[in-house]
């Protein structure tokens, strides 16, 4: 998923011009974590994002507008940060589990909203969250 390109597809698609991405590093220069948000007509949309990386952190503030843009309550704020370790058996029987969960009218982004939300609860119950985090 390239979280950044479908938030700017997304918003140009429904009339709502490019999205800015405002990026800030915080703490010392050889320890920094970017913090960034996501403007859309001057208003943040999402939570924003934190990682160690500008680029990290404006994905995740991507993610988190386009969280805002499908109606999924965005819960970054309290998921744990990091990437999440892949166990590709697992990710298909979330993503069959979404399918057959979501109405029949659910479009792809919901449908793969909800096989991440099964997915990173099932690993969160087992422990194994992600990694870094």
């Amino acid at each position: 998923m390239n979280a950044k390109g479908d938030l700017i597809a997304r918003l140009a698609a429904q009339g709502l011009g490019a999205p800015v991405f405002e990026a800030l590093p915080s703490g010392p220069p050889h320890d920094l974590t970017f913090h960034a948000r996501v403007l859309v007509g001057g208003q943040p949309l999402g939570t924003g994002g934190q990682a160690r990386s500008k680029k990290d952190a404006e994905r995740a503030a991507a993610e988190a507008a386009l969280r805002v843009l499908d109606g999924v309550p965005d819960d970054a704020g309290t998921a744990p940060r990091g990437r999440w370790p892949v166990y590709a058996a697992v990710l298909a029987q979330a993503l069959d589990a979404a399918v057959d969960l979501c109405p029949e009218d659910a479009t792809l982004d919901e449908v793969r909203a909800e096989a991440a939300r099964l997915y990173r609860d099932l690993l969160t119950e087992l422990g194994h969250g992600p990694e870094g985090g």
